[in-house]
């Protein structure tokens, strides 16, 4: 006979409550996804490089546009809570103290990838759609290259477009602050 395991979905509040009783020790590098706690990839150096030149970018342009949030938590529905790598988010007087940003709040959210490009294209943007997020970026430092994804729906983002080095960006929200693909990948 063979035996049915059932697993365990949980809520962002499940999970906040398992954070803050010390469940999980704060250095651990964990999000929420549809329900499940998923352990993150190892940062290289790359990657965190790619992360850090983004958020100088972005402080630099945005400066006071847009909340810059680096690798903090996005409530997205009531299962899943990312990290995506940057978010660009609605200015706030409270900075988001209160309570992680929703959808709603998110202008932006960029995922660096160095080698979780299909995880990061097949679940997290996905996910990113059906939460109604407006645009989100996947930049791959293995190709070269940032796709730009746009027009969430239930299915997916109805609009991606693969840009490369010498091609510029920008955010729907700010089409007047243009960004290089080749200073995005570096």
């Amino acid at each position: 006979m063979a035996v049915q395991l059932q697993r365990k979905l949980f809520t962002i509040d499940e999970y906040q409550q398992m954070i803050q009783a010390g469940v999980f020790h704060e250095d651990d590098r964990l999000e929420l996804i549809e329900g499940e706690i998923a352990e993150m990839s190892p940062v290289s150096p790359k990657h965190a490089g790619c992360v850090n030149r983004l958020a100088d970018l972005f402080y630099d342009r945005l400066r006071r546009r847009a909340i810059v949030a680096v690798q903090n938590p996005v409530r997205v529905g009531q299962r899943s809570e990312p990290q995506p790598d940057l978010a660009l988010l609605h200015p706030r007087p409270t900075y988001y103290a209160n309570l992680h940003p929703a959808p709603e709040d998110v202008l932006l959210i960029v995922e660096v990838s160095d080698t979780s490009a299909e995880f990061d294209r097949d679940v997290k943007m996905s996910m990113y759609a059906k939460a109604g997020i407006v645009e989100s970026w996947l930049v791959s430092l293995a190709d070269g290259w940032v796709e730009v994804y746009r027009e969430p729906s239930p299915l997916g983002y109805k609009s991606i477009r693969r840009a490369a080095p010498g091609e510029s960006l920008a955010p729907l929200a700010f089409p007047d602050a243009f960004f290089d693909v080749s200073e995005i990948v570096g």
